[in-house]
């Protein structure tokens, strides 16, 4: 064995080394979560599943996470695509970015607050409404699913512009230039060329929104309130005000095993595009 091939191994082990504490804690937790879900009233039972799942109430709750993290990344799909062709485009991309993520700076409790402010009944936009006569009372945004998805759409639309933008990047421009060559015009090279080329930063924007906005705590629980709750606030509320860790793990399980369905679907079909455009 030379002396670089030795160096080489150890200097691998060394950075596999924290992949691989991160790896066993994670299934720590995860196990431990399944182990406190399953045991309640001193004995392994599936009653507690089986509460939440025939409760009217927990049922109403999975159904709103699902549905508003869906909006919620829609929402950042349309919105941080268009923002992130332009910043590949620019020439002042580097400014831009600062301001992109210069909302990072600011603590999300404190954005979110400025949320309330902005959507209260007597907000900003409320009281855009009412002096231009559009309504002649204020619109509820707060305590509801609207809510919730604008404030997540805020918080989460960044993350979709750099998923995008870093695949953006990447596509070299002559192929843009050989389908205006050879007669495509501006609409039919981006349809043909440029939106299926991104579609891997999409996919995995789409996957990394979702599995925030549904795990979401401080958003949906300033902006959505107690009445509105998601899984995430429940879990919160199932902790820290109910006591109740079994039924907190059940519901993080729950959580974990209803992002994988709605996020497998998608890495495979992510899996399938990226075999045939290879092919």
């Amino acid at each position: 064995m030379t002396p670089g091939t030795g160096q080489s191994r150890a200097a691998r082990l060394f950075l596999l080394a924290p992949q691989a504490i991160l790896v066993v804690v994670f299934f720590a937790c995860i196990s431990a979560l399944v182990w406190k879900s399953f045991y309640s009233g001193g004995q392994l039972s599936f009653g507690t599943y089986a509460d939440i799942l025939t409760r009217e109430t927990y049922q109403r709750v999975m159904i709103r996470t699902v549905v508003v993290s869906l909006v919620t990344t829609a929402l950042c799909v349309l919105i941080g695509y268009p923002i992130a062709y332009t910043l590949a485009r620019s020439r002042y991309r580097n400014y831009l970015l600062i301001l992109l993520i210069t909302p990072w700076l600011v603590s999300l409790v404190v954005r979110t607050f400025a949320w309330m402010i902005i959507l209260g009944n007597t907000g900003l936009i409320n009281w855009l409404l009412i002096s231009a006569g559009i309504t002649g009372a204020p619109i509820k945004f707060m305590f509801n699913p609207v809510g919730i998805v604008i404030g997540l759409v805020h918080v989460f639309v960044p993350f979709m512009v750099i998923a995008i933008l870093s695949v953006l990047m990447l596509i070299d421009r002559s192929l843009e230039e050989a389908s205006m060559s050879l007669g495509a015009g501006p609409a039919r090279t981006f349809l043909r060329v440029v939106w299926p080329l991104s579609l891997p930063g999409v996919f995995s924007g789409i996957a990394l929104v979702y599995l925030m906005s549904s795990g979401a705590i401080v958003t949906p629980l300033l902006l959505g309130g107690l009445r509105d709750r998601m899984m995430g606030t429940q879990i919160y509320q199932e902790i820290f005000q109910v006591f109740n860790v079994e039924r907190a793990s059940a519901m993080a399980i729950l959580l974990l095993v209803s992002s994988i369905v709605v996020i497998l679907p998608l890495m495979m079909v992510e899996r399938k595009f990226r075999r045939a455009r290879g092919s």
